[in-house]
């Protein structure tokens, strides 16, 4: 009862005071493992990682497709290429004559890291907290504890140390290998560098700091140019990972000290960053924290976008310096069902819709779109949703002889499955309508992707009223009788053909999937062999070809057509080459245009061979092309500037809050209930009144 002494509601999970304050509330699930640029890869860390740090070129919020734009650079650099005798090529140069390109990436001016002990400085000038004794760590237990901190502007030479960094033997960098093959030296530094992984920490950096990298060269404090072999425009891309952000030898050498790391005190524990908000708390066993930095450069919010985004409030906050918000709090949330519920009070201002709560949240209306329940609506709460940048296929594998190959009865084989594999059933049953089916392998967003009739598959897709529509079962019946299998059975035996299906099921959920998957071969008089495993085991199989059929999927790294089209390029075959070409696939004009595709800039005549390369996949079908999956998020009416980007992860200072408004609804929505309380009191009087009169006379006749 002395809990609801105060203002607020009786239910507020967060210290008292808090409620007016200009902090974003959110969960996570999973904690993060790296925190150091180098090493993370993962996407529940990049939600902490991309609000510290800051490479040189971001994704612009509102612009579709995805466009690059400078963060901690001042602009997009160009690449000029050189052949083998270092003479200047023009831009349109032929690939095979570019020997080398070189990036000059600018770097922002004013641009400072956040406030660190990494950086304090004594009255001489001396970094103080540099050459640490025991003596000194005494009573230090986290990063907080030290009392003094600094700061120093950003320079090329923090982002070249960075690029060696990821050559580190000892950091592990799960990026090495790819820019081994494309920045200048990186392999060479790295076979350098191996000796001093057996180095202390101290020495280790120290060794970086000496190193030299050919491919990066610091032309002067505010410039630093990258030289990759050959043309590789992709490259822009990867300047937008927090890979490539700015790391400060002060920093690395101060965690590299004896006693940090028994303490915890470590680059992997606590980042160092110039981006709008700091880690100030990292307990991953109960909450994260992120302060805005004060020493941010004042990033204003983009005055862009697309047409509508204006009208629907989304350049309300343009050209307004960033971020809006002061704090934001992310609390642990292992299960699903308190998350739901201390959103639908208020107490998260975002969330995401789990299964269970879809219904409560979501119906699907007649013509298939979502629009929220009545309950939703009532609370003010948007619904956003958008594709994913990915795509979930089934592959067959082009090695099998069954359902691989060119000729065109295996085409037609592939083709007949296509049309009877309704994943618009799938997605109405598996993913609660949450998934947009796909023509080919780019999703909306990549450069290249068609929408309306002229991006259908019309192998499996007719355009009628003005959308696509499956072609009929019959007529899978019939391109199945033409493949060699009337009714679906193998004229050799006689019997049904049969299939096998590489599963990863690994839980009861996996069943109904797996059930519903052999449905859909039984409609041809396929029959279909489910095969599970784990993940292991998959994997395995895929990399020794012994699969026929089976479902994955890709995340884009980068929104470049080559990032999906790459999964389908023949030199990039699983089985032969180790690649990520899971299905093998290798047609060989499909390969001739991707090659010329890969090195070209956006324009109309890329576009003109990623049509083409659309043709020749859609054809030969060694996808089933499955769907792109869509994000539903839902947003209190407090919450702005919730709109979604699916390439960037730095969207936090985007976030502007209304905190009144949020106070005013959680009270409203969360009025203690008493009829519990006073029923109890009700009870209990009920019961201990008697007793009491009981007693009383009892004493009574006592004394009589």
């Amino acid at each position: 009862m002395l809990g609801g002494c105060g203002k607020g509601p009786w239910n507020d999970p967060y210290p008292e005071g808090r409620a007016l304050s200009n902090t974003v509330y959110s969960s996570f699930d999973e904690r993060p493992k790296h925190l150091d640029p180098v090493r993370s890869y993962s996407a529940n860390e990049y939600a902490f990682l991309a609000q510290v740090y800051e490479p040189p070129l971001q994704y612009h919020l509102l612009l579709r497709p995805y466009q690059l734009v400078p963060l901690s650079a001042s602009q997009v650099p160009v690449p000029r290429y050189f052949d083998a005798a270092g003479k200047p090529l023009p831009d349109d140069a032929p690939a095979a004559q570019i020997a080398y390109s070189d990036y000059l990436v600018q770097v922002r001016p004013g641009v400072r890291f956040q406030p660190h002990p990494a950086f304090a400085r004594d009255g001489s000038g001396a970094l103080r907290y540099h050459g640490l004794t025991a003596g000194d760590l005494r009573g230090i237990n986290r990063l907080a504890d030290f009392p003094y901190t600094g700061t120093r502007e950003l320079t090329a030479a923090d982002f070249a140390h960075q690029i060696k960094r990821l050559a580190a033997p000892w950091l592990q960098s799960p990026i090495a290998g790819v820019m081994q093959e494309h920045i200048v030296g990186f392999k060479e530094l790295g076979e350098r560098l191996a000796p001093a992984a057996k180095l202390d920490p101290i020495a280790r950096v120290q060794a970086l700091r000496e190193a030299r990298l050919d491919g990066v060269e610091v032309v002067d404090p505010t410039s630093f140019r990258i030289r990759i072999n050959g043309k590789y425009p992709q490259f822009t891309y990867w300047l937008a990972m927090p890979f490539f952000a700015p790391m400060p030898w002060e920093a690395e050498l101060f965690y590299a000290q004896p006693g940090m790391k028994e303490r915890n005190i470590v680059l992997d524990w606590y980042p160092v960053g110039t981006g709008p908000f700091m880690l100030t708390e990292n307990n991953p066993n109960l909450r994260m924290v992120l302060t805005r930095n004060p020493n941010f450069w004042g990033e204003t919010f983009p005055t862009q976008g697309m047409p509508g985004d204006a009208e629907a409030g989304l350049l309300a906050d343009a050209g307004r310096p960033m971020p809006f918000v002061d704090q934001a709090v992310y609390s642990l949330e292992k299960e699903d069902i308190p998350r739901w519920n201390k959103f639908v009070q208020g107490y998260y201002d975002s969330s995401g819709i789990s299964s269970d709560a879809f219904d409560q949240a979501v119906r699907i209306g007649g013509d298939g779109g979502p629009s929220l329940t009545d309950e939703m609506q009532t609370k003010g709460i948007d619904l956003i949703t958008s594709v994913e940048t990915s795509i979930s296929y089934l592959g067959f594998n082009m090695l099998d002889p069954v359902v691989g190959g060119y000729s065109e009865p295996a085409r037609l084989l592939r083709r007949a499955i296509s049309i009877a594999v309704d994943y618009e059933e799938f997605i109405s049953i598996f993913a609660n309508g949450r998934g947009l089916i796909a023509q080919g392998p780019l999703p909306p967003g990549i450069s290249g992707y068609r929408e309306g009739e002229g991006g259908i598959n019309p192998y499996v897709y007719e355009w009628r009223d003005g959308r696509p529509v499956r072609r009929g079962i019959e007529e899978a019946r019939a391109l199945l009788e033409h493949a060699g299998y009337p009714g679906g059975r193998d004229p050799k035996t006689g019997r049904a053909l049969s299939i096998n299906y590489e599963a990863v099921a690994t839980g009861p959920d996996d069943k109904s999937r797996l059930a519903w998957m052999r449905k859909q071969f039984e409609k041809l008089g396929i029959e279909l062999v489910i095969r599970s495993t784990d993940y292991n085991r998959f994997q395995e199989k895929m990399r020794n070809g012994t699969g026929q059929v089976y479902m994955w999927g890709w995340n884009a790294d980068y929104p470049d057509p080559e990032n999906f089209f790459f999964l389908l390029y023949g030199p990039n075959g699983k089985v032969e080459h180790q690649g990520e070409n899971t299905s093998n696939y290798d047609n060989p004009e499909f390969n001739r245009l991707f090659d010329q595709m890969k090195f070209m800039e956006d324009g109309p005549e890329r576009q003109a061979l990623v049509d083409q390369m659309m043709t020749i996949a859609r054809r030969d079908a060694p996808w089933l092309w499955g769907f792109y999956p869509k994000a539903f998020a839902l947003h209190h009416q407090w919450l702005f500037n919730a709109n979604p980007n699916k390439m960037a992860n730095n969207t936090l200072k985007y976030r502007r809050l209304d905190p009144a408004v949020r106070e005013r609804l959680r009270t409203e929505w969360n009025p203690p209930v008493l009829w519990p309380l006073w029923a109890t009191l009700g009870i209990v009087l009920v019961l201990v009144l008697p007793a009491l009169w009981m007693v009383r006379r009892r004493e009574r006749s006592t004394a009589l």
